[in-house]
């Protein structure tokens, strides 16, 4: 059965040693390694410093070009959290149709892969500092870079209320997840009311495999920019049910600002929609850690 996230184009280590040491000779030799892929590009750490990510899909390639444009004027977002500045721009060629892109490494681990991490206290503080700034940046500036807006209608509860059940009893079905009854009956209370009208830019993907701590597991970058777009700012506040235990979602808040009752509905609809999904992915993708960590999010998202 085909899935959301099966690669139309899926780059090996060996293809991207040619399509990099070809257009970037200062990288030669280019020591290669795939350290993970997702649903839209594959991700290799090239000589220890750099990150290259390849489209895998062609829906993917858009959103690329985006990220390279906007990600440089993002330097400005504050200090709190690290992002991957593209520093290498790949150009389509006979070898492989789409560009990519290379990155400084932003040192960390996923939350999945870590050996500590910290929800609350300094990560709450950090992450509501960094979305405060991004949701904070001008619109009209980010129009500029053809920023688009959101295409895929992210917190269309209407849209996507039949896809989460179907993919719910699928869990069920796998015996994936303990608290289902607990899913099942969140899926009898989903946000009805309509969100207040806002546009912000906003990050659109965040959840475990999209972030990383430091060695003493505290949230210190955001990665994966290729869903930034304008939206509504809930979609990136899914993550403070999803990462952040109920004591760091105060201190977030206390720290971010004002948010209404409405959208932290959809926020909450958000964390448990996407890491239904990435609990399907990892458990198909025979991903263990990222399986036990969607399993811990989805716990903290129906807490």
């Amino acid at each position: 059965m085909a899935h959301l996230w099966d690669a139309e184009v899926a780059v090996t280590t060996c293809m991207a040693k040619k399509l990099i040491e070809s257009q970037f000779p200062e990288l030669i030799p280019a020591d290669i390694e795939i350290i993970d892929y997702g649903f839209d590009n594959t991700v290799m750490k090239v000589n220890n410093d750099w990150i290259f990510r390849f489209p895998r899909r062609e829906i993917a390639v858009r959103l690329l070009e985006t990220e390279g444009k906007l990600l440089p004027l993002l330097e400005g977002c504050g200090p709190y959290l690290q992002i991957p500045v593209p520093a290498y721009f790949g150009n389509p060629s006979h070898q492989y149709k789409w560009p990519f892109l290379g990155y400084r490494f932003v040192k960390g681990r996923i939350p999945p892969e870590a050996d500590s991490v910290v929800r609350d206290g300094e990560s709450a503080i950090k992450m509501a500092r960094f979305l405060k700034n991004l949701h904070g940046v001008n619109v009209i500036e980010a129009k500029k870079q053809e920023v688009p807006y959101d295409e895929l209608a992210r917190l269309d509860v209407g849209k996507r209320q039949v896809i989460l059940k179907k993919n719910t009893d699928e869990i069920k079905e796998f015996d994936l997840f303990e608290q289902v009854g607990e899913l099942e009956r969140y899926l009898q209370h989903l946000p009805q009311k309509s969100l207040p009208h806002e546009t912000t830019l906003v990050h659109g993907d965040l959840h475990c495999k999209n972030i990383v701590v430091n060695k003493d597991g505290v949230l210190s970058g955001i990665l994966d920019w290729g869903d930034v777009h304008l939206g509504h700012r809930a979609i990136d506040l899914n993550l403070i049910y999803s990462f952040l235990t109920p004591r760091g979602r105060e201190q977030f808040l206390n720290e971010y600002g004002q948010v209404e009752e409405i959208e932290l509905e959809y926020a909450r609809f958000k964390a448990v929609y996407t890491n239904v999904i990435l609990l399907l992915y990892g458990y198909h993708e025979k991903q263990v850690q990222t399986v036990m960590e969607a399993q811990n999010s989805l716990k903290l998202a129906l807490t």
